[in-house]
């Protein structure tokens, strides 16, 4: 490349995105690949659940009258804050857990991830919850009213 090359070259704008360089390609691949362990999206589980052996259990750790509200078909409702050894007995020790909660604004499914990965379970989180659920044009099952 000669200067004259070097000076018609345009240069990269310095803005929020560029301003830190991207990882390598081999960075990139095992940070992206990695986060396919700890979390799935609600296409996929939805296309597990239809297929009628997921292979998971998916929990909405959202209270019981948020569950009751709408929740995704299939679910079961356990809190987040009552996820303990007992409630989990009836599971095989390698039974996946997915959980979910209402949404991006919310920590409630990571917060529960961690409870069931502090007892030694298997366990992803389905990003977008709830709104992401309901952004991908599926629908949500209400309790019946009594």
């Amino acid at each position: 490349m000669t200067m004259t090359d070097l000076a018609a070259a345009p240069a990269t704008p310095l803005n929020p995105v560029t301003a830190i360089p991207a990882a390598d390609s081999a960075a990139a691949l095992a940070h992206f690949q990695a986060s396919l362990q700890f979390e799935t999206d609600c296409s996929d589980v939805h296309a597990a659940l239809a297929s009628g052996n997921p292979g998971f259990v998916l929990l909405d750790v959202r209270s019981p009258a948020l569950f009751a509200q709408g929740h995704v078909p299939g679910a079961l409702n356990l809190p987040h804050g009552k996820i303990v050894a007992s409630k989990l007995s009836g599971y095989a020790v390698d039974t996946l857990f997915v959980t979910y909660c209402a949404g991006p604004h919310c920590n409630g499914a990571a917060r529960g991830a961690v409870r069931l990965a502090q007892l030694g379970r298997p366990v992803k989180l389905m990003a977008g919850g709830v709104t992401g659920w309901i952004d991908e044009g599926f629908g949500l099952n209400c309790a019946d009213p009594a």
